[in-house]
């Protein structure tokens, strides 16, 4: 059953801005108005992507970084690209790698294992690089919370960039380069670019520094694109027009693998947008890393042999299944150790059972259940691995450093991290932990809310509305697509459907006009059978057999308000 939401309409759109907007239709005005657009030049920029890219060489330590790089590609050094295991990481490796080889260089990835070698750089590993000739290392999407290792690279004469996007938390690590937004003193505007947005930028300023005719850095976007929506970074400013433009490569079919997985996720290539990324093409290549290692998804993104990548995309298809199935056994389970911990502001379920490549997936789904901050984690001989999921009231990362002097390692953004702790010292940690989020959420009323941008009719929902819906794409963290509410709906038919009865099918009448609707997750509501009710939805368009319709993508359903 879906949690109970708290629905926030936004405010009416002022007269003299819906005077100023007056060249969009009615909906699409007040649309605008709360995404912060109040004058026709800034609502055309908005919707057409026009948000500047800023020069790479606005980020502190890139002069230096690429320099050393273009150095090591001319005098033949054999390099590492450092990555991480998840989409961001993975797709910014293979970003790396590809450009390097392009413009001449002598490159091997490195994707640490999740289960024998946990996140970022590892001392192991280095040792092992330093072995195989490496003389420069540069990490995405990982290290700079790494002061130690670091320090190893020095000892072992190796050169190391770190370019992350993560907070650093105390000295930045004393390594070669240093490229990160978040670090202190940084000038780059865009604070919030994904792991494989950095190495984007470091691609850019190093086909600037080494121009080869027909290499254009743009050639990648389709990776930045995957990499960047996976993250769930905000899809706001550079961002945005960054995956908008990724998407584009994205649907020319170029890269071989990606095309083959989008076969087998039932995508037309040549119209992927955002949400088949976040909730299709991402899960598949995420599962990889979460099952097994991160080679398959690795594999599949830089392969240009059919048969390699069409056994690849299987692959990760069959891994993503695995790893749906281990989930929903695992929160039946956490939610049973749920009643037997705690109940408060902050839910926290650990077992020996549980994958450490699902706990975040465990911790998402309580969250999204409960709407509370939660921690999910595998338990092993000596310490618990553990990830984080929060909600907006509720900085996790920031807590977790409160209780640093507990953890082993820990690190990530406000709304997901992961931390390593000694099983002797679990029980003071979740003490100070609970502490802190009472301190912040104490008072609270956490229900999770549903932001509506207007309430509408049905007659107003036009076929010539939805081009103009479009182009809020794409959409996501910090760029939401459009939902509407419609109130005092007739309820003409509301059935079940799916194997399991979890979702609906609607049919509702308002002023005459009727309309169809889909509700994925409301499957109990067919039990209530009510003959009025509130709709939040999303506007789309329903293709089936070749024919096409206008639906609603029901968000939430409530009983009816009026009156």
């Amino acid at each position: 059953m879906k949690t109970e939401k708290k629905w926030i309409l936004a405010p009416r759109i002022p007269e003299e801005i819906d005077r100023a907007l007056s060249g969009y239709p009615t909906p699409m005005r007040q649309i605008l108005f709360n995404r912060g657009y109040a004058t026709p030049e800034a609502a055309a920029d908005y919707l057409a992507a026009e948000s500047p890219i800023y020069s790479p060489f606005l980020l502190s330590g890139m002069h230096t970084g690429v320099e050393r790089l273009a150095d090591a590609i001319n005098m033949g050094e054999r390099i590492a690209v450092y990555g991480d295991y998840d989409v961001d990481g993975v797709t910014a490796t293979a970003l790396l790698v590809e450009v390097i080889n392009k413009l001449g260089g002598i490159v091997v990835p490195y994707i640490p294992d999740r289960f024998e070698e946990g996140y970022g750089l590892n001392c192991d590993a280095l040792e092992k690089l330093s072995g195989q000739g490496v003389n420069l290392i540069v990490t995405v999407d990982c290290g700079i919370r790494s002061p130690v290792e670091a320090d190893r690279a020095r000892e072992l004469d190796m050169d190391l960039i770190i370019s992350d996007h993560h907070h650093p938390r105390g000295d930045v690590p004393r390594a070669f380069a240093v490229i990160c937004p978040k670090q202190e003193g940084d000038e780059y505007p865009n604070k919030d670019i994904s792991g494989v947005g950095l190495a984007y930028k470091i691609a850019e300023a190093l086909v600037e520094t080494l121009p080869m005719e027909g290499v254009l850095a743009t050639e990648w976007l389709d990776l930045v694109a995957l990499g960047t929506v996976a993250d769930v970074v905000p899809l706001t400013g550079e961002n945005r027009v960054l995956v908008r433009r990724g998407l584009e490569v994205i649907r020319s079919g170029s890269r071989l693998g990606i095309r083959l997985l989008a076969n087998i996720a039932s995508i037309d290539i040549q119209k992927v947008n955002a949400t088949d990324i976040g909730f299709k093409l991402g899960p598949r290549l995420n599962a990889s890393g979460r099952v097994e290692t991160a080679e398959s998804a690795y594999k599949l993104l830089i392969s240009t042999d059919a048969s390699e990548a069409g056994d690849e995309a299987r692959n990760l298809d069959a891994l993503n299944y695995q790893r749906q199935r281990l989930t929903a056994e695992s929160v039946i389970k956490a939610e049973q150790n749920l009643m037997q911990s705690n109940d408060g502001a902050i839910l926290f379920a650990a077992d020996k059972e549980f994958s450490e490549g699902i706990v975040g997936l465990i911790a998402s789904k309580l969250t999204e259940a409960h709407y509370r901050p939660s921690i999910a984690g595998t338990i092993q001989e000596e310490t618990i691995r553990a990830s984080c999921r929060s909600i907006r009231e509720f900085h996790i990362t920031q807590a977790l450093d409160e209780c640093a002097d507990l953890l082993l390692r820990h690190g990530g953004h406000a709304m997901a991290a992961g931390f390593t702790i000694r099983r002797d010292n679990l029980d003071i940690f979740l003490e100070r932990l609970f502490s802190i989020a009472d301190r912040e959420l104490g008072g609270m009323e956490l229900l999770p809310k549903v932001s509506i941008d207007a309430e509408v009719r049905l007659k107003d929902m036009k076929w010539d509305l939805i081009p103009w819906l479009d182009q809020l794409n794409p959409i996501g963290a910090e760029n939401p697509g459009a939902v509407f509410q419609a109130s005092n709906l007739s309820i003409l038919e509301m059935r079940q459907m799916g194997t399991d009865g979890k979702h609906l099918r609607l049919r509702v009448k308002q002023d005459g006009t009727t309309m169809n609707a889909v509700a994925f997750g409301f499957g109990d509501w067919a039990e209530k059978n009510p003959k009025t009710a509130d709709l939040a939805f999303r506007l789309e368009i329903n293709e089936y057999n070749g024919f096409r319709s206008l639906q609603m993508n029901v968000v939430d359903i409530r009983l009816s308000q009026a009156g």
